[in-house]
């Protein structure tokens, strides 16, 4: 295994670890901090997701010697942020973290229920995902509104260094973030003695309480983004770049790491996308078979960064939320633009689509249900409702 090492995995890996952390920690707290954590138990997820993320990448690598790049949920994320507190508040999300994590796992050893998933049209799970995104890709708008001097600085970052390098537009963005932080907010006294109490790991163990209105608006809907934009989509990845892996088994593994980091406030572990191909293409390696290296330090990374969440969200803390609301609006626009497109591409469904983005967008709840679940309802009527009047008229 040690023959395989080389310095370009080692780069690599190190390279994934930070712009996966990066470009999406803060959409995490506001997906935490939208179903009702506090500060530490939000900080407490962080550092529940990294580890296990950390860990599970390194384990299935290890195992199958492939590069199986995991990451959190980034759209569930957003999909918290956008649902709000449920009856029984964080606790019952909690809940719904772990039945969702559940859901994986019988997905993955349940193959119908995978199947299922897969099943569901592919405009409408990215038109409820474009419809979840969108309220936090407003946050760079609404930031330079509530103050130019402050918002500004962190959108043109994101434009200048995205013109060049895409892949470093969002860490550039939390880049003018630390500075505007540093040097254009004025910190409480006594602030910053709080970031070096920060320094020992949060871990706040959240009991779960379960109940159908937490099920439907947060498990069932983070079950559907999850696979649909982060576990489908990262076999993808693999598959493009000449890896053949066992979906259910890879499926299951990243379920039960969401089981373990759910007590402690983590929403969700799945496979990555975006960073997986970072870690899968010749850029770790020419040679396939030793690319795996570039997984195993990436996830050795996330278990160093891990333990630092609580410092991350006391420094956070110190700014106006629309500002880190701001960087986390900037990291989704690409999933946005992607979501949106796939969601309106065909003809034929395109009404369908609207629908369900419109639904999920409005955040407007009923029974107690989140817009996404009604969305995805609605839009599916729509959808065979069309199919229907076509097939009579043939």
């Amino acid at each position: 295994m040690l023959k395989d090492f080389s310095v370009q995995a080692l780069f690599m890996g190190v390279l994934t670890a930070f712009v996966g952390f990066a470009s999406s920690f803060a959409v995490v707290l506001q997906g935490l901090h939208g179903v009702g954590a506090t500060d530490a138990q939000a900080a407490s997820g962080l550092m529940a997701l990294s580890i296990s993320l950390g860990l599970c990448a390194i384990v299935l690598s290890t195992v199958t010697r492939m590069p199986i790049s995991t990451a959190w949920s980034t759209p569930g994320g957003a999909l918290l942020a956008s649902t709000g507190v449920v009856e029984g508040g964080f606790n019952a999300a909690v809940g719904a973290f772990l039945m969702c994590a559940l859901l994986i796992v019988i997905a993955g050893l349940f193959k119908p229920l995978g199947r299922a998933v897969a099943a569901i049209p592919a405009p409408l799970a990215n038109a409820m995902l474009a419809g979840v995104l969108i309220g936090l890709c407003f946050a760079p708008v609404k930031a330079i509104a509530f103050d130019p001097l402050l918002g500004l600085p962190i959108v043109l970052a994101w434009i200048v260094v995205g013109a060049f390098k895409r892949l470093w537009a969002v860490p550039a963005a939390l880049g003018a973030f630390v500075l505007i932080l540093a040097f254009g907010v004025d910190i409480p006294e006594g602030a910053l003695g709080s970031i070096g109490q920060a320094l020992l790991p949060t871990v706040e163990i959240v009991t779960p309480v379960f109940n159908l209105p937490a099920f439907i608006s947060i498990a069932l809907p983070l079950f559907i983004v999850t696979m649909a934009s982060q576990n489908i989509p990262g076999i993808a990845v693999l598959k493009v770049n000449g890896y053949a892996p066992k979906p259910g088994s890879l499926f299951s593994v990243t379920g039960l790491f969401s089981v373990v980091s759910a007590p402690l406030g983590g929403h969700a572990v799945n496979l990555a996308a975006i960073t997986a191909a970072m870690c899968a293409g010749p850029d770790a390696h020419p040679d396939p078979a030793r690319r795996y290296w570039a997984v195993l330090i990436c996830g050795v990374c996330y278990l160093i960064v891990g333990p630092l969440a609580g410092v991350v969200t006391t420094f956070v803390a110190l700014a106006p939320p629309i500002l880190i609301q701001a960087v986390a609006g900037l990291a989704l626009v690409g999933a946005f633009s992607g979501s949106a497109m796939a969601a309106f591409q065909a003809p034929e469904s395109r009404e369908a689509a609207a629908i369900t983005f419109l639904v999920t967008a409005s955040g407007v709840s009923f029974g107690g249900i989140s817009g996404a679940f009604w969305g995805l309802v609605a839009g599916g009527l729509m959808l065979a409702l069309s199919r229907f009047v076509q097939a009579a008229r043939k």
